[in-house]
């Protein structure tokens, strides 16, 4: 007789949404910088949160890792309602400015953010490995170069092999070059199930993700693959396509 194989216990316990949010609202005074935003996202992808400079993507982020608190509405990682400390151990958060200390070597910010994330040091050589910064260990992190203080910041925010892996214009400042390595480290982790969430502005770099959410005055105003946004917005240009839904959803409004 053949044996029933048992059930994968990981399997049954995997959550449907690695991330999710509910209603979520940020205001400032009268400003709504976040306004009702609601969506699931699938683990183990690339989502790319793409919009002009002020749309929104920046408190989005703060929003769903628990930096700021809503307005309205809630955040959950990883089945976890946000803010959560215990749930930091497994989030991943690269800001826009560089995160690290000038007067620390890179292997000392590499260790010093694996003891933050309260994990051991076990992925410090793994992590500036990733981002080639493995024969620079004992440089400054002030002698650096603009890119590799990028590339160590990446380093900083993947030392403790976070499940979910936030990134505010990770690509910022950075050469081609390095972009297209950047890029080929996204996707690798996410093949291995880590969940990516990218903002960025950079409309070349959208059909690298997955998945694309627009965002505009804080708002979500579409979502979908980069294919099938441009046949929702009948044009072949991803830019172009934005401006259709930007404009679409102001004569909705109106």
């Amino acid at each position: 007789m053949n044996s029933v194989p048992e059930p994968d216990p990981k399997a049954a316990t995997a959550p449907t949404a690695a991330v999710r949010a509910v209603d979520l609202v940020k205001r400032f005074g009268e400003l709504a910088a976040v306004d009702g935003v609601t969506f699931d996202l699938a683990p183990g992808r690339i989502y790319g949160l793409l919009g002009p400079n002020g749309s929104g993507k920046t408190t989005l982020i703060r929003l769903l890792t628990g930096m700021t608190h809503p307005t309205a509405g809630h955040a959950e990682v990883l089945e976890t309602p946000m803010p959560s400390r215990p749930m930091l151990e497994r989030i991943g958060y690269m800001t826009q400015a560089d995160g690290i200390y000038p007067a620390l070597s890179v292997a000392e910010n590499a260790r010093f953010f694996a003891d933050a994330y309260g994990t051991d040091r076990s992925g410090v050589a793994e992590a500036l490995e990733l981002v080639d910064l493995a024969d620079r260990t004992k440089a400054l992190a002030g002698t650096l170069s603009g890119g590799q203080r990028r590339r160590l910041s990446l380093a900083c925010a993947l030392v403790h092999r976070p499940s979910v892996l936030f990134l505010d214009e990770p690509t910022v400042g950075v050469d081609p070059l390095l972009r297209v390595q950047f890029w080929a480290r996204f996707r690798s982790l996410a093949d291995a199930g880590t969940t990516i969430i990218v903002s960025s502005h950079v409309m070349d770099e959208a059909d690298r993700c997955d998945e694309l959410l627009f965002m505009r005055g804080g708002h979500v105003i579409a979502r979908g693959s980069g294919d099938e946004l441009r046949r929702q917005a009948a044009t072949d240009d991803l830019e172009q396509a934005f401006l259709t839904f930007t404009v679409d959803g102001l004569e909705t409004a109106s």
